[in-house]
């Protein structure tokens, strides 16, 4: 029987996009990441072709037991406009099913066919107003009040003071990792701070902490909706 599958970028980006699947209860599988951070709070050094190339040659050998039928990418629009995002997906596309149709634009399908086999294939990149990744997403559709993650403003005015800085994405990453840490996980659950104060249990076990009809996510939802 044929599928679905969306391929993403990192292990939090599984894990939100899984969340997300199961609230709206649809049935779509998510790929192994592309990129796989030892510490997905840590900055990553930008996207890499080669990986997202190696994604999609091992989803050939699936497509050709006729297992795939339409496969999504999610990455990160980061400060690249959609255009350069489109072109680097494009690339790939290129390298692995030489000769296809390029994407256009972002949730919008072409049709891939090799050997006769066929699949569509589509992409959507995270973001908030045409910037930023997950974590800028998360920030915006937080449920719970976030006090001690919000109290980070103070800290990085503190750095600024004294003529350091901390990149967007740095703090980003670092306001998602103290809301799941001090702002959402009970006392009790911090006795299991590394399991149950982690992103994946949030996400499988706490999904509450986030709104999931947050407006922010409209577009995410839409996309999903084509795999369905």
């Amino acid at each position: 029987m044929s599928s679905n599958i969306v391929i993403v970028e990192s292990n939090n980006d599984k894990y939100f996009l899984q969340a997300i699947i199961r609230y709206l209860n649809f049935n779509i599988e998510v790929a192994p990441p592309i990129i796989i951070s030892e510490d997905d709070y840590k900055s990553m050094n930008g996207l890499n072709l080669t990986k997202l190339k190696d994604a999609l040659k091992d989803l050939k050998a699936d497509i050709q037991k006729g297992e795939i039928e339409r496969v999504g990418i999610v990455i990160d629009i980061d400060d690249k406009g959609e255009s350069e995002r489109i072109n680097f997906i494009n690339e790939c596309i290129q390298e692995v099913f030489p000769g296809s149709p390029l994407l256009a634009k972002v949730k919008q399908f072409i049709n891939i066919t090799f050997d006769d086999f066929n699949i569509q294939l589509a992409c959507y990149f995270t973001n908030v107003d045409g910037q930023g990744e997950l974590e800028t997403v998360l920030k915006i559709i937080k449920s719970k009040d976030s006090n001690y993650a919000d109290c980070l403003e103070s800290w990085k005015s503190c750095l600024n003071n004294h003529g350091q800085e901390i990149t967007i994405k740095d703090f980003d990453k670092f306001w998602v990792s103290i809301y799941l840490r001090f702002d959402t996980c009970s006392k009790r659950d911090k006795k299991q701070a590394e399991r149950k104060c982690s992103f994946e249990y949030a996400m499988e076990k706490k999904a509450e902490i986030w709104d999931f009809e947050h407006p922010t996510l409209n577009d995410l939802k839409e996309f999903m909706q084509m795999f369905t």
